[in-house]
């Protein structure tokens, strides 16, 4: 979706009930927004190309525009770092979407050093929940190794 006009076509197409759930979104390389049903993964949606930003967005209808309720970088398929805003903001902007200052909630990826999990980082403890091994403070999920 890249206008207010588009987003207007899709959410029209959609039913009440569609509308009242999160959707997986990406946005492309080219800094378009893409949606699919929540139960979609990112990489079908982005259709297995690179991203700027993932995750998941649920949107309200307020004065005759739509907004965002809740959205968030949850994408265990991209992990994206919570640095990845800027590009959502521009997208939902280009879409004529009201959006908040930033995600609703955040998600902190990091990958272990150590033994190379994926760990979400919850309460700032950045500790691998698999070998107790210390989790670098910078986003790392795309450098395995490192």
């Amino acid at each position: 979706m890249r206008s207010t006009a588009d987003f207007g076509e899709w959410a029209s197409a959609r039913t009440a009930e569609e509308l009242s759930e999160p959707f997986t979104f990406v946005v492309d390389q080219t800094g378009a927004l893409r949606l699919a049903p929540r139960r979609s993964e990112h990489m079908v949606c982005a259709g297995g190309e690179a991203v700027l930003c993932a995750g998941e967005i649920s949107f309200r209808e307020e004065s005759g525009r739509w907004a965002v309720n809740e959205v968030s970088n949850q994408s265990t398929g991209y992990c994206p770092d919570v640095s990845s805003w800027p590009a959502l903001a521009e997208a939902l902007d280009q879409a004529g979407i009201v959006r908040p200052s930033g995600f609703t909630h955040e998600v902190v990826f990091r990958r272990c050093p150590a033994c190379q999990q994926l760990n979400i980082v919850r309460e700032q403890d950045f500790v691998c929940v698999f070998c107790d091994a210390v989790l670098p403070p910078e986003w790392n999920v795309d450098r395995p190794g490192r």
